[in-house]
């Protein structure tokens, strides 16, 4: 069944939108991610302009951070100021992410420059994972255990400013994370992710969090970059499709949640292979989209219902107030699917508790 997106000005289908989303949405709670390197590329492939994925993708990390850091927040898994430090260098990256996308746009460019991105990123990432992937099981099939060092020190840990993090316990530059965040926002501008799968590595590696605090830390942090990166794309660029967003938001929700249950039960070493092989296989289909395919933009601006005809008309005539109905919606659907796990979390153990 096709769907009509009035912003974007193509047909989708909605079995295929939320049979995705709700799969990557899995990925995302099961590794702790969010899943725009993935959801992106799809959009792509199923029709949608990259500039045009790029923004409502971000709209829909937004809605899934939310849900999952709220998780957390009620597990008091959260290091707040390591995150707003992270965000602060995050808005800045943001910023100059949407300025270098402007350009590119400005001269034709933006669609190849998001395929290109893509095709780099995902293979640097897709390789990376899949060589720790295939160590680890090796590892564990020879039963082979390494002492690693708790630190390793860089460059980044000379700098000046150094303060304390009392949730980590840690005492660092207050450099390290505000680097680190814009390196993030400004590729979460340009390619509609959360940044993540650069976050969460960096956390461990150079910043040297606990483990526990880095999921809950990482979605808050996606919350705001995905918050500007929404906003700037809905006023600058009227991109934001809210049937679009709404189709996505609800299949990643689902897939998030079921996705972090399963991340408490599941061994992640095979899965992290698989992952990283997907990723490599992605990277090489939007090679092929990109060089070796005639690209045909489906365009259906007549005869539109009466909630598309509203849609585009808010955002073309109202851009400020539908980015920010934009950026509600996704949290009110976020907070919402948080406390309905948690409730049925409740139930089920007063359920058990019952019965034991």
């Amino acid at each position: 069944m096709d769907v009509f997106l009035p912003i974007a000005e193509v047909s989708v289908n909605i079995i295929a939108i939320f049979a995705l989303s709700g799969v990557v949405g899995i990925l995302s709670g099961l590794f702790g991610v969010g899943g725009g390197f993935l959801m992106t590329p799809f959009l792509i492939f199923l029709g949608v302009p990259p500039a045009y994925a790029v923004a409502n993708e971000a709209n829909n990390i937004l809605a899934t951070s939310v849900s999952g850091s709220t998780t957390h927040y009620l597990k008091d898994t959260l290091d707040y100021k390591m995150g707003l430090m992270i965000v602060v260098g995050g808005s800045i990256g943001t910023l100059i992410g949407i300025w270098t996308f402007t350009y590119f746009k400005g001269i034709g460019k933006i669609d190849i420059v998001i395929s290109l991105a893509y095709m780099y990123i995902l293979a640097i990432i897709g390789t990376a994972m899949l060589v720790e992937g295939l160590g680890e099981i090796e590892k564990a099939r020879k039963k082979i255990i390494i002492k690693k060092k708790l630190h390793v020190h860089y460059w980044i840990h000379g700098l000046p400013f150094k303060m304390r993090f009392p949730k980590s316990k840690l005492y660092e530059s207050a450099f390290t994370p505000i680097i680190i965040g814009l390196i993030v926002g400004f590729i979460a501008a340009i390619m509609g992710i959360g940044g993540a799968f650069i976050l969460v590595p960096a956390m461990i590696y150079i910043i040297g969090m606990p483990t526990k605090l880095i999921p809950g830390t990482s979605l808050f942090v996606t919350i705001f970059v995905s918050v500007i990166v929404t906003f700037l794309h809905a006023f600058n660029y009227g991109s934001i499709d809210l049937i679009l967003v709404a189709m996505l938001v609800f299949g990643s929700i689902v897939g998030v949640q079921v996705g972090q249950k399963l991340g408490e039960t599941i061994d992640s070493s095979g899965l992290k292979t698989l992952l990283a092989i997907l990723l490599l296989l992605v990277g090489i289909a939007i090679a092929y989209e990109t060089f070796f395919t005639e690209q045909v933009t489906k365009i259906n601006v007549n005869n539109l219902n009466p909630l598309s005809m509203f849609i585009k008309k808010l955002s073309v005539e109202m851009p400020t107030l539908y980015g920010l109905f934009s950026i509600l919606f996704a949290i009110t659907l976020g907070v919402g699917a948080a406390f309905i796990r948690r409730f049925f979390s409740n139930l089920r153990k007063k359920y058990l508790k019952k019965i034991a």
